[in-house]
């Protein structure tokens, strides 16, 4: 089966081809990132109408570097939610457009469940059943993953999502948007030991994060620099691999915790921060420790992707699942609701 995904749900439109028995074909994104950062943050209206310009180039493209024809198109996948819904309505709509004309099935997928899946399209991928530590802008979850559309919340973020924190300290900080590779990239050059800041939620049971309380301490911390003088450049690398460490060794402790808790010995980690060097160093070491191993995507299919669309939607359609003509999003949509393959 050849299925073409398509990808919407924020600031990046992306668009793949998948064949599931030939693996990934071709895929091509468009970044808005030069779009938003002049606004420090993404502008839903400005986001939804550069997918209407960017999706049916893109299409193309990857159309003929896969040297393959609409003809040959088994099916659509499309991000559904969660998301901005201007945006997701671009993706929905042209896919079920392009299914009704083409006369094949369409397919909603849910953005985390891509991102979950994603290294599923790599040479090793995980073997079920494992813990998925899922880390975006807009999400911080712990899962248990025992199957597609098998999926137990262990924890969750109660505020701000790890990568919502990276973005928002940056700016708190003068640093451009996206806020997440610049302070990855000031830490590389930070003094260790300089700043300790706390590790949330760390000394109580639980699986659950909060970063909103670490957020205000780094600020606070950076202010107080600036007050006594000290806004070198140094300081602020100082500051932001404070900031990093703080929220590595947090995720490591809770992914440590559920590991034991439910007794497996495999994680996952998805989504835009799974790209963070620092994370993944301290995740293979702490998996290592535990006779365990980590498994993530290709930095490329971390953030947003229509890689991980067209892959996600393929095992759902293969198990006989497909869609009306109806154009249906959800700007929220816990994964659990999703149904079991």
């Amino acid at each position: 089966m050849l299925v073409l995904g398509l990808e919407t749900s924020c600031d990046e439109t992306g668009v793949a081809l998948y064949d599931s028995e030939r693996g990934l074909l071709a895929d091509a994104l468009f970044s808005q990132i030069d779009l938003h950062r002049a606004y420090g943050g993404v502008v839903p209206e400005l986001a939804s109408r550069d997918h209407v310009k960017r999706m049916l180039p893109l299409i193309r493209q990857v159309l003929d570097d896969a040297g393959c024809v609409a003809t040959d198109i088994d099916a659509i996948a499309y991000t559904a939610g969660p998301g901005l819904v201007g945006a997701l309505l671009v993706g929905a709509s042209c896919a079920q457009a392009l299914a009704f004309a083409w006369d094949i099935p369409a397919i909603g997928v849910h953005h985390m469940e891509g991102h979950l899946l994603a290294p599923m399209l790599e040479d090793a991928p995980p073997a079920f059943p494992f813990v998925a530590l899922l880390v975006s802008g807009g999400h911080t979850q712990l899962v248990r993953v025992d199957g597609i559309g098998q999926y137990q919340l262990l924890g969750e973020s109660l505020d701000d999502a790890a990568g919502e924190a990276f973005d928002k300290t940056a700016k708190l900080m003068g640093l451009r948007y996206p806020g997440g590779p610049e302070i990855a990239r000031l830490a590389e050059r930070g003094t260790p030991g300089r700043f300790v800041f706390p590790r949330p939620m760390t000394d109580r049971p639980g699986l659950d994060f909060s970063f909103s309380g670490l957020k205000t301490f780094t600020l606070n911390t950076w202010q107080q620099c600036q007050n006594s003088g000290d806004d070198s450049e140094q300081s602020r690398c100082d500051v932001a691999l404070a900031f990093q460490q703080a929220v590595v060794e947090t995720l490591t402790i809770k992914c440590r915790r559920a590991l034991k808790q439910t007794g497996l010995n495999s994680l996952v980690i998805a989504g835009g921060v799974s790209a963070n060097r620092a994370l993944r160093t301290s995740l293979e070491d702490m998996t290592a420790a535990l006779k365990g191993k980590v498994f993530y995507a290709r930095p490329a299919f971390c953030t947003d992707n229509g890689a991980m669309i067209a892959y996600a939607g393929c095992q759902r359609l293969l198990a006989g699942q497909h869609e009306d003509l109806a154009i249906t999003v959800q700007a929220r949509w816990p994964m659990e609701q999703l149904p079991a393959l």
